[in-house]
């Protein structure tokens, strides 16, 4: 049985920079979906750092098994609230494939190590334009993966996933002190393609408040990733042993916590000690979909498409146990002197590398170089250090 079109998009929506092959049996959102998981930045995720080492434990999420979960919630969120909002109907809702899409997509521009080589790598390409992780991704999208060296550049996505993986709309100079939350100068291309040649408006200046302007699908993968990592970052951290019952009594006597803050804590402290995390936490991603709602939105895109006419809130309680658990996260885990020894020794491994492949390459090409990086996997990195470095280590065959 065929199924009606869906009114909430448009062929503005589904235009592509280049003339795309002939329709098949799939949408064109099923198209840039599938060509994301045939990709070998996809794969590549598999054995990239979500918090944890990849490949140090076997049950420590990666970054392709956080983007599954992602992608996951993702498609939850359209599908509760294609059955429960009232702004949308039968033949007018928010695509889940685009969404997946997007999802899955969203942090294909991740360096290796996690956000410490994120960080590592900006700090490199300071003077070259930076680097930024979502920058990266739009980079991918559009000039690396399935380019064949001649016509063919980029996957040639649809506008609204390109625009749906734009979590930042300003440019690296436009920003005084560039640290991250950009897009690269030469990306205005694409950021003028997705928003049809049309200037910001005043209100909307470069920083904090134009990189907040996002398409719906945007703003829906966001709170999908903000639900992963909030939840899932607390149970690896708890499995690993970062999280305990004595470390969180010890971090909360140093905390000034509000009463909501002490509830969870105290329930947090309760799932340890009777064993049920995992169950717990699963569950706590069911509440974190329904608390998801549309609402009507009007700005200078919102003419043009439905992707910007409608916008996602979040019940301010349920983001108020996200930022908590976030918040515990970060000072449990990611600032936990284990981790800090690693990332200075991943900061290392990757300045190192940087520097012999920026002797090697006559036409300092830095950022064909930090394509190269970002795209390294944690083992290959490793690996690729050792046999630069270690003299013991690889043998010619490693060179062809």
């Amino acid at each position: 049985m065929k199924q009606s079109k869906n009114r909430f998009y448009n062929d503005f929506d589904y235009e592509t920079m280049e003339t795309g092959s002939a329709l098949d049996y799939r949408s064109a959102f099923q198209r840039d979906r599938d060509r994301i998981i045939h990709s070998s930045a996809f794969r590549r995720l598999q054995a990239k750092t979500q918090v944890f080492l990849s490949g140090e434990y076997d049950f420590y999420r990666t970054r392709l098994t956080h983007s599954i979960e992602v992608a996951q919630i993702g498609r939850s969120i359209c599908n509760f609230l294609r059955h429960h909002s009232p702004l949308l109907a039968d033949d007018f809702y928010i695509d889940a494939d685009l969404v997946e899409a997007v999802c899955l997509t969203h942090d294909l521009g991740h360096a290796p190590f996690g956000h410490a080589g994120e960080s590592t790598l900006n700090r490199l390409m300071r003077d070259y334009g930076g680097f930024e992780g979502n920058a990266q991704t739009l980079r991918i999208l559009t000039e690396i993966l399935y380019s064949d060296g001649g016509k063919r550049k980029g996957m040639n996505p649809t506008r609204a996933l390109m625009d749906g993986v734009l979590k930042y709309k300003t440019l690296f100079s436009e920003l005084e002190n560039p640290h991250n939350h950009f897009l690269y100068n030469e990306q205005k291309t694409y950021l003028d393609f997705v928003l049809a040649g049309r200037e910001f408006p005043q209100e909307l200046a470069p920083g904090k408040k134009r990189n907040s302007f996002r398409s719906v699908e945007c703003q829906i993968m966001d709170w999908a990733d903000d639900t992963a990592y909030s939840l899932n970052d607390v149970v690896d951290g708890i499995n690993a042993g970062f999280i305990s019952r004595e470390k969180l009594e010890g971090w909360a006597g140093k905390q000034e916590l509000n009463a909501f803050e002490s509830d969870h804590l105290e329930n947090l402290l309760k799932v340890i000690k009777d064993d049920i995390v995992e169950r717990t936490f699963a569950r706590r991603i069911g509440k974190f979909i329904r608390s998801c709602e549309l609402q009507e939105d009007s700005n200078f895109m919102s003419d043009l498409t439905n992707r910007y006419r409608f916008g996602l809130k979040v019940d301010p309680t349920v983001e108020a146990e996200a930022s908590f658990y976030k918040r515990l996260s970060t000072d449990l885990v990611f600032r936990s002197p284990q981790l800090h020894q690693l990332e200075y020794k991943w900061d290392f491994i990757l300045e190192k590398i940087f520097e012999v492949l920026k002797v090697k390459d006559p036409n300092d090409r830095a950022r064909m170089i930090c394509d190269q990086l970002s795209g390294m996997t944690d083992g290959f990195a490793i690996r690729t250090y050792k046999r630069l470095f270690d003299p013991d280590f690889g043998s010619i065959v490693d060179l062809v």
